[in-house]
C-alpha cells in the first residue's frame, strides 16, 4: 500500500528515525506498564514472607482496605488482614494446604478493613521458590468477591422462593445429605468398622453427622455429632462442623482442643434468630505398639455418650460428664474418656434419634437403660454385627422413630475370626 505524505510517497512503513526510536519508546511504555499494572490491577496483589510477614502490597488491595503501605510492609501478616473466622480457617485449612502443596486456588475468605467493614474475597496463593527448591515467599492475588456474595445472596432467597415445589426440595434435600455423610467408611488396618443412617424424612435435610478419617502419624479420627434443627440452615452448620474437626484433628488432634476449634467456628457464625449450636463427640484412635488393639481418647460436648460392648459379654456407656453444647458459649468447656479397645471389643457412637424413638401409643421413649440392655444382649459382638442389630430395632420403631439417627461402630476382631 501507497501511502501519502505531503509530497512524498511511502510504502507504510515507518520513516528510518522513527524506525530507530519506536523499540526504545515502545520498551518505556511496557516498563511502566507492569509496574502500573502491579499497582493499579482490577485485584489485590500480597507478597508475604513464609511466617506471613506482608513484604509487599499494591495499591488497589490498600485502597480496597483503607491502610497504608508503612502501617502493612514489614509489620503485619497476612492473617492480621483477616476476620476472626478467616484466620481460624487460614491456621486449620489454608496455611497447611499451602505449605503441602505450594498453591492453593479460589479460597473463599473475608478481610477486615481499617473502618472494621468485610470484604469478602478469593484468595489464590503460589509458594516462589529458590533455583535449589528452597521456599522464599508467598504471592497471593484476591479477588474482590462482593457481587458474588450478592449473587450467592439471590440464590438462597430464589430457593426460599421455590420451597412450594415439593419435588424439587426432596430433589435438593436427598442430593445435600449424601454430601454431608461419606458415602463409604476408609478401613482401618487391624479394626472393623461400619456405619448406618437412618433418614426420617425425604422433605428435609436432617442434621446428624460422622466420620472415621486418617492423621498423620498412623492414628485415626473420628466423630459423631448432631446439629440443632433441620433444614437448609442445619445444612450449613452440618458441613461447616464436619469440615472443621477434621481440618481441626489434622492441625491437633487433641480431643478437646478438636471440639475448641469447632466451638470458635461456631461462634463467628452470624445468625438472625439462635445461635447455631450442635452436640459431638469426637474420638482419637492410637494403635497399640506390641500388641492387637487401639488406645482411645474421648472428648463430649453434650453428646450421648459412647457405649463399650466387651469382649466377656459386658456393655456399659462410657460417659463425659460437664461436656457442653458445642457453639452456645465462647468458652464451653468439654471433657474427656479413655480407654483400650481389646479384640473382641466393640465401641458403639449414635445419635439422640435411637433412644428418642417412641416404643407404643402412650409416647414412651425408648430410653437409655433398653439400649445398654439390648447392647448386654448383643456382647460380645462386632461392628457390623452391632450395626446390624441396631438398625434392625429403629426398622423395629416403625413410625415411632421420627428423628435421624446415625450409627458408627468400631471393633478389634479376635484372632478366631
Amino acid at each position: 500500500m501507497t501511502v501519502r505524505r505531503g509530497s512524498e510517497e511511502t510504502d507504510g512503513s515507518w520513516p528510518s528515525q522513527d524506525r530507530d526510536q519506536a523499540p526504545r519508546a515502545l520498551s518505556a511504555l511496557l516498563e511502566d506498564s507492569v509496574e502500573d499494572l502491579y499497582e493499579n490491577a482490577p485485584c489485590g496483589y500480597l507478597s508475604t514472607l513464609m511466617d506471613g510477614r506482608i513484604a509487599k502490597v499494591n495499591g488497589t488491595l490498600l485502597r480496597w482496605l483503607g491502610h497504608r503501605r508503612e502501617d502493612l510492609v514489614g509489620h503485619r501478616h497476612f492473617s492480621d488482614l483477616l476476620t476472626v473466622g478467616g484466620r481460624l480457617y487460614h491456621e486449620t485449612h489454608f496455611a497447611p494446604l499451602l505449605r503441602m502443596q505450594g498453591e492453593i486456588n479460589g479460597v473463599a475468605l473475608e478481610l477486615k478493613a481499617a473502618d472494621g467493614t468485610r470484604l469478602p474475597v478469593l484468595a489464590t496463593s503460589t509458594v516462589k521458590r529458590s533455583e535449589g527448591g528452597e521456599p522464599l515467599l508467598i504471592r497471593t492475588t484476591l479477588l474482590d468477591a462482593r457481587d458474588r456474595r450478592a449473587y450467592e445472596r439471590e440464590l438462597l432467597r430464589a430457593r426460599q422462593e421455590a420451597e412450594h415445589d415439593r419435588e424439587r426440595l426432596q430433589r435438593l434435600a436427598t442430593t445435600l445429605q449424601r454430601t454431608l455423610i461419606p458415602p463409604a467408611i476408609e478401613p482401618v488396618p487391624g479394626m472393623e468398622a461400619a456405619a448406618h443412617y437412618h433418614f426420617a424424612s425425604s422433605d428435609e435435610v436432617g442434621g446428624d453427622f460422622y466420620d472415621l478419617f486418617p492423621l498423620a502419624g498412623g492414628g485415626w479420627g473420628f466423630f459423631m455429632g448432631d446439629v440443632r434443627g433441620k433444614g437448609a440452615d442445619a445444612a450449613v452448620v452440618t458441613s461447616l462442623a464436619r469440615y472443621t474437626l477434621r481440618a481441626a484433628a489434622v492441625s491437633d488432634p487433641v480431643p478437646v482442643r478438636v471440639l475448641a476449634n469447632l466451638n470458635t467456628a461456631l461462634n463467628q457464625q452470624v445468625q438472625e434468630d439462635e445461635p447455631p449450636f450442635c452436640t459431638v463427640i469426637f474420638g482419637l484412635l492410637t494403635p497399640e505398639e506390641n500388641d492387637p488393639g487401639f488406645h482411645v481418647v474421648l472428648a463430649g460436648g453434650g453428646h450421648p455418650p459412647a457405649m463399650l460392648l466387651r469382649a466377656d459379654g459386658s456393655a456399659d456407656y462410657l460417659p463425659t460428664p460437664g461436656g457442653q453444647l458445642v457453639g452456645v458459649v465462647p468458652d464451653a468447656q468439654f471433657t474427656t474418656a479413655t480407654l483400650d479397645l481389646r479384640p473382641g471389643d466393640t465401641l458403639l457412637l449414635y445419635t439422640d434419634g435411637l433412644t428418642e424413638a417412641r416404643t407404643g401409643d402412650a409416647g414412651e421413649r425408648y430410653g437409655d437403660e433398653a439400649l445398654l440392655d439390648f447392647a448386654r444382649s448383643l456382647a460380645p459382638t462386632s461392628a457390623p454385627g452391632t450395626v446390624g442389630a441396631v438398625t434392625a430395632l429403629l426398622d423395629s420403631f416403625g413410625e415411632g422413630l421420627d428423628d435421624d439417627t446415625a450409627l458408627l461402630a468400631m471393633s478389634v476382631p479376635t484372632g478366631e475370626r
